[in-house]
């Protein structure tokens, strides 16, 4: 498991003052950099290799803020192409929103998804949930 902490910003509020649901899917994100490094250890954008293929969010308790949120990451499912990143935003204790993340390991020159090589795919089981 990937552990990420978020302090929610002034701007992250909404009118109903709820940290705004655009906010997750951004922080989420943020959160599966190390998974990202995983195949781009460099993080630059020459031979990026990952494409988002989808992304899902329930929200299940308002968050506010005041309180830091902890962004936890695991691996759901590892397919031969893609994984599955489960995610969960937790504060003061309490599960605010989980979502899910499929991301494909990509050819863009070729436009074609790519075999996870073995080594990544044995990084990406030290996380499985």
């Amino acid at each position: 498991m990937f552990i990420k902490t978020i302090t929610p910003r002034f701007g992250d509020v909404d009118g109903l003052r709820h940290i705004n649901n655009t906010c997750l899917p951004v922080w989420f994100e943020l959160a599966r950099d190390p998974f990202f490094r995983l195949f781009n250890p460099d993080m630059t954008f020459d031979n990026w290799n990952l494409i988002l293929a989808h992304i899902d969010v329930d929200f299940l308790e308002p968050m506010q803020l005041g309180a830091d949120v902890e962004i936890r990451s695991t691996v759901a499912k590892i397919g031969t192409s893609s994984f599955t990143v489960h995610q969960e935003a937790w504060q003061n204790g309490r599960l605010g929103a989980k979502g899910r993340t499929v991301v494909v390991h990509y050819d863009f020159r070729n436009r074609r998804p790519l075999p996870i090589p073995p080594g990544i795919r044995a990084r990406l089981e030290e996380h499985l949930a």
